[in-house]
């Protein structure tokens, strides 16, 4: 009914009509028009917030090399996606069937909404723990009746619990260990015989750690990288004082005890097909000077077959110390530009690989002045 009152309103003359139509098809291309422009804005305003995040990533996150070092990087590549935005044609998709006015606001955005997990925690994960009763109970004069003065009865109980932790202590490990003597042989004057049982094997011969302690020690050093200084500070709170001196020397005791696995692991590592390495610099302190002295670590890695990490120590960054670990290697080798690895390698016989990661860098790097040519490079790599 609507629409026949409205057909019923449309002038007869077709003139008025087409002024009409052509009206109509001039606001619907105006509209058309805004909401483009309000989709280039948006979309512009997003790739500027996907770049400032990516800025502050590489700032953060990013190898050395790849950091942003100004925002005139940052600047030159919304600039690159300002123009290809700009030359891009407009699709009719993009910008909806019906347009939307210059006054009109654009919808609404429903809030994300984030589903949370209803219910208690899963009780039967804790049922590995083990249990420690600790019974709450009245006294003689709380059990008395307040109404009749007897002695009340157990009628139930209420059982609750919850989870506790108790931080590691020390306990001392007291070896006894028996002697035994013939005292017939000794009145004969053969000898008495004596024998006394065994101990087990001590990893530090006479010495006061005890294994689980040298354990802990090695492993929160090297494994959780905490200092032994703050380990010194952890076993004083416990009521026990050892200096991060003999707390040094320990691991020292452990790396002479540990070095035959270290060999085998060489050995497997010099197995492999392809060898990865890198070197850091590690700054050690010079004994009576009071400074430190710019020394390196070198890592090596083997393949997916002997799948080990080898450090290698050295005082300095020449070409002596991964010619000596790779002595005998003949296969292939992954490193950097270091100009080291050039002698190792072809005296050596091994075969160089390049470094993926290295030359990535150097297409970051040219990011600025060939932007489009540069990241097709780093997508392909």
């Amino acid at each position: 009914m609507t629409n026949d009152r409205r057909l019923n309103t449309l002038p007869d003359d077709p003139a008025t009509l087409k002024q009409m139509v052509a009206q109509l098809m001039q606001d619907h291309d105006a509209a058309q028009l805004v909401m483009q422009r309000r989709i280039d804005d948006l979309e512009l305003s997003k790739l500027r917030l996907e770049m400032e995040l990516l800025k502050y990533k590489k700032w953060v996150y990013g190898p050395r090399a790849d950091r942003l070092s100004n925002t005139a990087q940052v600047n030159q590549m919304l600039l690159e996606f300002a123009r290809d935005l700009e030359a891009r044609p407009i699709e009719k998709d993009e910008a909806g069937e019906v347009g939307l006015g210059a006054d009109e606001p654009l919808p609404a955005v429903a809030p994300r909404r984030i589903r949370r997990k209803s219910g208690r925690r899963c009780l039967a994960a804790f049922d590995h723990l083990p249990v420690q009763r600790c019974e709450h109970d009245l006294s003689d004069e709380q059990k008395r009746c307040p109404c009749c003065g007897r002695m009340r009865r157990r009628i139930g109980r209420e059982t609750t619990w919850q989870i506790e932790y108790i931080p590691g202590h020390f306990e001392r490990i007291e070896h006894v260990q028996f002697r035994y003597g013939c005292g017939e042989c000794d009145r004969k004057i053969r000898g008495a015989q004596i024998e006394l049982a065994d101990k087990p094997l001590q990893p530090i011969e006479k010495g006061l750690p005890g294994p689980g302690l040298l354990a802990y020690v090695i492993t929160a050093k090297y494994a959780d990288y905490l200092p032994l200084y703050r380990l010194e500070d952890i076993f004083s709170r416990c009521g026990v004082e050892i200096a991060r001196g003999t707390l040094s020397l320990w691991c020292r005791d452990v790396a002479d005890l540990v070095r035959p696995l270290y060999e085998r692991m060489i050995q497997r590592v010099l197995q492999s097909h392809v060898i990865g390495t890198d070197d850091t610099p590690m700054p050690m302190l010079v004994k009576g000077r009071g400074e430190a002295q710019q020394a390196r670590v070198w890592v090596y890695i083997g393949d997916e077959d002997q799948p080990y990490t080898i450090f290698d120590f050295t005082l300095g960054r020449t070409r002596d110390g991964p010619n000596q670990f790779l002595k005998g290697y003949k296969k292939v080798l992954v490193a950097d530009a270091y100009g080291g690895y050039n002698g190792v390698v072809v005296q050596g016989g091994i075969t160089r690989a390049g470094c993926w990661a290295h030359a990535r860098r150097k297409f970051v790097d040219a990011e600025a002045s060939r932007p489009e040519v540069a990241a097709q490079a780093v997508e392909l790599i």
